[in-house]
């Protein structure tokens, strides 16, 4: 074997290092892969646009992945998981038409902020998200509840990175759900239905590294369902610490990042 493909045996191998790290992370705490993955990618050296249409395929796998633990647990509400497709695939689509518009630089910034924040309110908060919230909601709050997440799915298909970290808490304080029931949620839908909606925009759009995605879509694999098994075996209550951990490293990762 030359020294050109012992490189790149060693670059493949990389990629799929990060693809599982950030998976599992974001398997275990409800979101947040793209805030280790996409800068990675860039770092690495993909323009902005190629890195994100990039991200958002391979990221699809960590739905696959999530999905194939949580679902023997039967933790999807077929209702809610109605109200988000209905709601948040909408709004990626528009987002992901809006991304080449936004300055990158203060939607960064704005990202860390708001993820600095759900860290911080969820810490202050220590019943949120422990058990599931037995009263139904009316149609108003359901309204209210759909609303807020076609919001995010516009902020997914866009800002990209940790948006998955804002449908957990919102999940846990707007719908009543535990934090383990939210993340399968998040993981499953938003990993499957809303990376994949920007997944197929961005690539219309854009550009997408395909000699990338086979390491990139193996470790989403695996680290899906690692974290996923993580997340189910240790109980809302440290799911909730590891959500809080994650969204404020993250966050100061993304102001720096925007400086």
């Amino acid at each position: 074997m030359s020294d050109a493909q012992l490189l790149d045996a060693a670059f493949q191998l990389g990629l799929g290092v990060i693809a599982l790290v950030a998976n599992a992370l974001s398997a275990f705490a409800g979101g947040g892969a793209g805030l280790v993955q996409l800068p990675a990618l860039i770092l690495l050296g993909l323009p902005f646009a190629m890195a994100l249409a990039t991200h958002k395929l391979a990221s699809v796998a960590l739905g696959i992945g999530a999905a194939s633990r949580h679902w023997r647990e039967g933790s999807l509400d077929p209702r809610l998981t109605l109200v988000m497709i209905v709601a948040g695939v909408p709004g990626v689509w528009l987002g992901a038409n809006l991304v080449l518009a936004i300055p990158d630089r203060w939607a960064t910034a704005a990202l860390g902020l708001l993820t600095l924040g759900l860290g911080f309110y969820s810490n202050r908060r220590p019943e949120l998200g422990q058990e599931d919230r037995s009263s139904p909601l009316s149609p108003g709050q359901q309204l209210v509840g759909a609303l807020g997440l076609f919001v995010i799915g516009v902020l997914n298909g866009s800002l990209t990175s940790g948006t998955g970290l804002f449908v957990t808490l919102w999940l846990v304080s707007w719908f009543g759900l535990s934090y383990t029931r939210a993340v399968a949620h998040t993981l499953i839908l938003v990993g499957l239905l809303w990376n994949g909606t920007g997944a197929l925009v961005l690539g219309v759009l854009g550009e997408i590294r395909w000699d990338w995605i086979p390491m990139l879509v193996l470790g989403s694999l695996l680290g899906g369902y690692l974290g996923a098994h993580l997340s189910l075996q240790r109980g809302s209550r440290v799911v909730k610490r590891g959500f809080e951990v994650l969204a404020l490293v993250m966050g100061l990762s993304l102001l720096i990042r925007s400086l």
